[in-house]
């Protein structure tokens, strides 16, 4: 058996090495958009369901021609298969989908999804398959260990994948994507040689017997029934444990959806505020199921759904934004009680449903996974977009009251006991969805904010003046500030011929694209989340106006993704990331794949403009270098504030012009938009700021001259772990095999 505790604890760790970075190369192939990441995670779960169920049907109906240990060795071959299968695809299903040229957002949504899910099921379902095939083998082989048999292999697998959310990120700064998913087939390969090695000898050498085969339904009811009776004055209710199963998995989905937007303020955007969510969450799943493992053998208080709905509402409590509490302890007490039950609960129900017959197993932890499916679904898409991460989460947890508070689900007969026990859950429900009700949130602290909500973001607009702020999920995005005007003016000003049009990637406050309809040419611009330019009428009086021209239309897409499918052409293309500099998935608007796309859609001596706000001198470098390796003529600015970068790149040279001739292009109104907010009175001034602070861009890399260019596959600005914490020498060595 540990060797089975080895095998599970490997394949959970590339499990979710694969999922996470499966995820990335979705949103580079097709679009860093909220439908696209729901249907790559949906379809993970999918297959893992479908697996799931299939192997469960498989194993009632097979009669072991040879050891069932070859069946899961063959499984884990597959999935080592499909590290190498999956990105080649998804690059097949992008380059097919870029053929058919279609503008449309929704029709290019379900080929995408469509593709993602022909990609994806197939290699998840093969995941799916493991645990009841290694309960089939547990089952011939050790059969006093079978009954709870998915607790031992669950328990295993949870422990892997708690792993795999920490390190796969270093591989990742090391080797980068595709080399990191190289090390996960190897190790799938590794665990299908060594599950058939052991089955040459020793137990799991034994031929596997026929399972389930004959048996009436009534039977197969009565094998997880049993267990449910030992339970002193329970009547058995095993399709209600299915109910359970399905409830607790859409729960903990629909949760971890809310619970990134409540940390975010907290944790950050970058990789590892997700990492730790994720990761936390894995590890008190763990003990959890370590708790159960121990403690099987005893009866359930029903009691425990009750306790269950108060662990849902921890996080309203613990986030209150007037208490000083580090983020990670914040964290640790939103997510830990739930996440702790839900361990303990889900291979619980599973043992107890199953009996240890890996048929019923299989079926039950589909169920649970369809819950998983269903819940980030029905969170994201439904109850966020209309109400609040409060209310979202108190509706979350009442049903778990509810069945405390129902005997008649969970079988319990009624004594005094058992009915002073409920009317106590029932005060303290009552008391802690008051309190729930009035506490404070993140959004209290920005009382005469406007606040939207959208399938992909919450939004907070704030302030008075030029203290106006924007936040996008907590974290603060931009400000009015003449930086962003400059982004416009500045690439526009420097052509060779009057503009035509432009187009503006990430919309923020709508400065920039204020700027750039000031010069009276058509004007696109394309945001992620639908609420960032509803908001445009807080921040400039003018905004309705301008949003009725006939020059203005914005988009909500994924930038990239719209430049990929649109056939327009621009003079000027500026792009402003949403900071921070090393959010997740950033580094798809700095990278040289990026700036292939941009290429082709920038008419002859266009000019791209791309803002960077900063950050270390390997990050710098490194977008430098993407940016130069794909432009052979690259300017640089510091801003009109003295901290960030302007670059300006194009294919044939940019104009040497002073500040007298930029200002001299310029339309009048553009003129006056453009020294709105000073600091200087004159567009000439203004300008001749900015030309002042020019730099070489090989001075941006000379600090980190090593650093490779920004990829796709190498997101420097994303990962930096080892960077921030290694001694750079060693660091060099490491990931540029420095000499």
């Amino acid at each position: 058996m540990a060797w089975l505790f080895v095998f599970f604890f490997v394949s959970g760790f590339c499990s979710i090495l694969y999922e996470l970075i499966w995820l990335r190369l979705a949103m580079a192939d097709f679009g860093v958009t909220t439908p696209m990441m729901s249907t790559v995670l949906s379809m993970f779960m999918a297959g893992l369901g479908l697996g799931s169920w299939a192997s469960g049907r498989l194993a009632r109906r097979w009669r072991g021609n040879f050891p069932a240990l070859r069946w899961y060795a063959l499984a884990e071959l597959l999935i080592g298969v499909s590290a190498v299968a999956v990105p080649f695809e998804m690059s097949l299903g992008r380059d097919l989908l870029r053929g058919l040229g279609s503008s449309s957002s929704f029709i290019y949504y379900i080929f995408s999804g469509g593709w993602v899910a022909l990609t994806l099921i197939p290699w998840c379902a093969c995941m799916g398959l493991t645990i009841p095939l290694a309960m089939l083998a547990v089952r011939s082989s050790y059969k006093l260990e079978a009954r709870s048999s998915f607790s031992y292999l669950y328990l295993a697998n949870v422990l892997g994948a708690g792993a795999g959310t920490t390190v796969p990120l270093l591989l990742i700064e090391i080797f980068g994507f595709h080399r990191t998913l190289t090390i996960g087939a190897m190790l799938n390969v590794l665990l299908a040689a060594g599950a058939f090695a052991v089955t040459l000898r020793g137990p799991f050498a034994m031929r596997s017997v026929a399972e389930d085969v004959g048996t009436e339904p009534s039977q197969e009811v009565s094998a997880g029934a049993d267990v449910v009776a030992r339970d002193k004055g329970v009547t058995p209710a095993p399709r209600r444990l299915l109910a359970l199963l399905f409830g607790s998995g859409f729960c903990s989905m629909a949760l971890e959806v809310v619970w990134i937007r409540q940390f975010t303020p907290y944790l950050g955007t970058v990789v590892y505020a997700f990492a730790a969510i994720l990761g936390f969450y894995l590890l008190m799943t763990f003990v959890g199921s370590a708790w159960y493992r121990r403690t099987r053998e005893r009866p359930m208080n029903e009691m425990v759904w009750g306790f269950l709905g108060l662990a849902v509402m921890a996080p309203l409590f613990v986030l209150n934004p007037s208490w000083d509490v580090r983020a990670l302890l914040r964290l640790a007490l939103g997510i830990g009680p739930f996440t702790l039950l839900a361990g303990y609960l889900t291979p619980m129900l599973v043992d107890r449903w199953s009996g240890g017959s890996p048929g019923r197993a299989g079926t039950a932890y589909a169920v649970n996974v369809l819950g998983c499916l269903v819940g980030p679904l029905a969170s994201g898409f439904v109850l966020l977009p209309l109400l609040s991460e409060r209310w979202v989460t108190l509706l979350l947890a009442l049903p778990w009251f509810a069945v405390g508070l129902w005997p008649q689900f969970t079988g319990k007969t009624v004594g005094t006991g058992a009915v002073l026990g409920r009317a106590v859950l029932a005060v303290v429900a009552v008391v802690a969805v008051a309190a729930a009700i009035f506490s404070k949130d993140y959004e209290s602290q920005f009382p005469a904010s406007q606040v939207r909500r959208d399938h992909t973001a919450t939004v907070i607009a704030y302030g008075e003046g030029m203290e106006k702020r924007l936040m996008v999920n907590g974290v603060a995005i931009t400000i009015l500030t003449p930086i962003t005007k400059m982004m416009a003016h500045m690439p526009l000003a420097f052509l060779d011929r009057a503009p035509r049009n432009g187009l503006i990637i990430c919309f923020g406050m709508g400065t920039t694209y204020r700027a750039m309809l000031s010069w009276g040419i058509p004007t696109t611009a394309v945001d992620l989340v639908p609420s960032v330019p509803k908001m445009f009428g807080y921040y400039h009086e003018d905004a309705a106006e301008l949003m009725r021209s006939p020059l203005s239309k914005v988009i909500t897409d994924d930038g990239r993704r719209y430049l990929e499918r649109t056939s327009e052409i621009y003079d000027v293309i500026t792009i402003d990331p949403p900071p921070p500099v090393s959010a997740a998935g950033s580094s798809l608007l700095y990278s040289r794949e990026f700036y292939a796309t941009i290429k082709k859609r920038l008419r002859a001596r266009g000019i791209l403009q791309q803002w960077l706000p900063g950050g270390d001198p390997v990050l710098q470098a490194a977008v430098t270098r993407a940016l130069t390796d794909s432009f052979p003529y690259v300017r640089v600015f510091g801003s009109i504030e003295g901290w960030g970068y302007h670059f300006l790149a194009s294919s044939l040279p940019i104009p040497e012009r002073s500040a007298s001739e930029l200002a001299a292009r310029m339309p009048e109104a553009a003129r006056e938009d453009l020294v709105e907010w000073g600091p200087e009175n004159t567009a000439e001034e203004q300008f001749a700021v900015v030309l002042s602070r020019e730099v070489a861009p090989e001075s941006l890399r000379a600090d980190a001259p090593l650093a490779p260019a920004l990829q796709d596959d190498r997101p420097v600005n994303e990962y930096f772990l080892l960077r921030k914490y290694l001694r750079p020498r060693r660091w060099r060595r490491l990931v540029w095999e420095e000499q």
